[in-house]
Order: structure tokens, then C-alpha cells, then sequence
């Protein structure tokens, strides 16, 4: 199967304020076209050898295959948390019309 052109990344933190931030600098910055914000959300994960419980807010980025690198060290960059989450997903298909804005709002100008 061909690589991805179209990715869908996931971060999680622990405000909205902080979630709007994220969403807000990376759309600035077209590293993605949108970021939808959604939450509270509960997570349950094991850090540190225990098992813990937090409420949190999810950001899902809709970007290129090829802004990944720089959306992930953008998050890495402003995430208040040691080790946040990053994950994407590869996007199959899309209708033309979205896909095509995607790109151009992801593009970089070269002015």
C-alpha cells in the first residue's frame, strides 16, 4: 500500500486553554489545515509504575503527510507534558474538494 499523503495526528493535554493554544499555533503556523478540540475526556494510563486518572482535552490535527516532522516538534515544543501524546493516522481517502484545500492550507509559501 502506497504511503499515506493525508494524516490525521492526535495530542492530548490537560487544559482547554492548553488544547486551544496547540490548536491555534499549529494552524498559525499551517503545519495543519484545522485542529478540532474536543473533551473533557477521561484517560486512564499506567506512568511511572502507576496507574492513573485524569481528565484531559483532545486536539486532532487534519494536515499533509509531509508536515508531520515539524507539526510533532511544534507540539513537543509548547506541550507542558514530559511525554506527550503524538499520534497519527493515515488518512485514505477524502473527498477532492477538502483534500485540495488541506494541501493549500498546509502549503508553505516561498515569498
Amino acid at each position: 500500500m502506497p504511503e499515506a499523503q493525508y494524516i490525521a495526528v492526535m495530542t492530548t493535554t490537560d487544559s482547554e486553554e492548553r488544547a486551544r493554544h496547540l490548536a491555534t499555533t499549529a494552524v498559525e503556523a499551517r503545519l495543519a489545515a484545522c485542529a478540532q478540540i474536543d473533551g473533557p475526556v477521561t484517560s486512564v494510563y499506567r506512568w511511572q509504575g502507576e496507574v492513573r486518572s485524569d481528565t484531559e482535552w483532545r486536539v486532532l490535527y487534519k494536515t499533509t503527510a509531509d508536515r508531520y516532522r515539524e507539526l510533532e516538534a511544534r507540539i513537543q515544543d509548547e506541550h507542558t507534558y514530559e511525554t506527550p501524546e503524538i499520534v497519527a493516522t493515515p488518512v485514505t481517502a477524502g473527498s477532492d474538494a477538502y483534500l485540495a484545500w488541506l494541501r493549500a492550507e498546509t502549503r508553505v509559501s516561498r515569498g
